[in-house]
């Protein structure tokens, strides 16, 4: 099978994926959480009573009698418990198998086409860009080794942990609510992460031999997805997906440098992998849209009765 074909035969493939997990795109942005609202909005919501009924669902497990308003921005959230995860899980993963369903009547196709343009344009470019970095893996030591896998593995768990630790040892519930989204975020992400990967079975760039061409990398890495399979990469997904969580909790609550702290974080792991020559250009690429798009438009969207 020639470069072109496997191209797009995996275009093809991701297209089944990609933002299956973003049923939300197509929803009313100011039902996001934490989304700023004008002040005129924010003034009635105060002198008004808030009908929580409409952000109850009636099939939903997880979410069945709990609903949420953030107290800064007046804006519906979800809200998670310990005992809410499993039902949590079964009703996100319903949703990200089942939309897309939605693309075949035409519903979100320009963030569909973004990413798995992205990703198709940047397989043709893998071969192009991971010579520079065998070259020149010498100049990327001192970065790379900041963001060893083992290091950044260990941030990516850290930071949910001390938002709940914190949040048990103050007493404050929403804190302790984002650690468990977070955890929410990365279980339903990397379900998809594994699918692709066992699919695809790409080769890590390490895998190709000196001198060897890096074009026909798919189909020829590991059988299992836990090892040897490059695509998507599984740091840059976890990472994306803890990281947006914690972002958008945070945003529009005076507190600008967490979302940049967060988004910073997630965009040099994810950088670290390809200077590492552990993935290629398209397989952070693919697994940071992953982590983010599901974490924010799955994750993280209210439950509502419409």
């Amino acid at each position: 099978m020639g470069t072109v074909e496997k191209t797009l035969l995996i275009s093809t493939f991701v297209v089944s994926f990609t933002f299956a997990w973003n049923p939300a795109c197509g929803q009313d942005f100011t039902r996001l959480p934490d989304a700023p609202a004008p002040a005129s909005q924010n003034a009635e919501l105060k002198a008004a009573p808030i009908d929580f009924s409409r952000y109850i669902s009636t099939d939903d497990p997880g979410q069945t009698g709990r609903a949420g308003v953030d107290t800064t921005t007046g804006v519906p959230q979800r809200e998670a418990t310990w005992r809410s995860m499993p039902g949590d899980f079964l009703y996100d993963q319903k949703h990200i198998w089942t939309f897309p369903l939605k693309l075949v009547h035409g519903k979100h196709l320009l963030p569909t086409a973004i990413v798995v343009g992205g990703t198709a344009g940047l397989i043709y470019a893998d071969p192009h860009i991971m010579p520079y970095f065998r070259e020149h893996a010498k100049e990327w030591d001192p970065f790379t080794d900041v963001f060893d896998p083992m290091i950044t593995t260990g941030e990516v768990i850290a930071l949910p942990a001390a938002l709940m630790t914190a949040g048990y040892i103050r007493k404050d519930n929403r804190e302790v609510n984002t650690a468990i989204l977070a955890i929410e975020a990365y279980g339903d992400s990397v379900v998809v992460n594994l699918a692709i990967k066992a699919v695809t079975r790409r080769q890590r760039p390490t895998d190709v031999p000196p001198g060897g061409d890096f074009t026909d990398t798919f189909f020829n890495g590991g059988k299992s997805p836990f090892h040897g399979s490059s695509f998507p990469s599984g740091h840059s997904t976890a990472v994306w997906s803890v990281a947006t969580v914690v972002a958008e909790r945070y945003k529009g609550r005076h507190k600008p440098w967490v979302p940049i702290l967060c988004y910073t974080m997630a965009t040099a792991i994810s950088f670290s992998r390809i200077a590492d020559q552990a993935h290629f250009a398209s397989d952070v690429w693919l697994g940071s849209s992953l982590g983010y798009t599901i974490a924010k438009y799955q994750t993280l969207r209210p439950r509502t009765t419409q």
